[in-house]
């Protein structure tokens, strides 16, 4: 079950994937494709070459998992964008995954924790100081 935590990243595959792999493959493209950890526990996003299909991989406590989507109609459009990966964050999946595209909508400033800093890890000095 895809579920939003405050510590997980999502990360974007912008590269067409072959949807015939499975945990190995996919995790090597993270190491590999992407530089990241696949033990990391963040969200890693693939789609294919028509944009028909998605897997996502991450790892939770105890091993690897594979959510994965196949479209009957349309397909999951991305923003074209340079390099081989695109954060995201979990509600651009979301719409990502229900066919929303937010490419002119605008997100408002809100309020984040002071010890928060915006790519959510803790702030060193607010921890050692509270």
């Amino acid at each position: 079950m895809l579920a939003a935590q405050g510590n997980r990243r999502v990360w974007l595959y912008t590269e067409p994937t072959d949807m015939r792999k499975s945990f190995n493959g996919l995790s090597a493209l993270v190491k590999h494709q992407l530089s990241e950890d696949p033990l990391s526990g963040h969200y890693f996003v693939f789609i294919n070459r028509r944009g028909s299909q998605m897997k996502i991989l991450y790892f939770d406590r105890s091993g690897y998992a594979i959510w994965s989507k196949r479209l009957e109609q349309g397909r999951f459009v991305t923003r074209p964008q340079r390099g081989k990966k695109q954060s995201l964050s979990f509600a651009e999946l979301q719409c990502l995954l229900e066919g929303i595209e937010i490419r002119q909508a605008r997100q408002y400033k809100r309020y984040s924790l002071p010890n928060q800093r915006p790519d959510g890890h803790a702030n060193r000095y607010n921890d050692s100081h509270a």
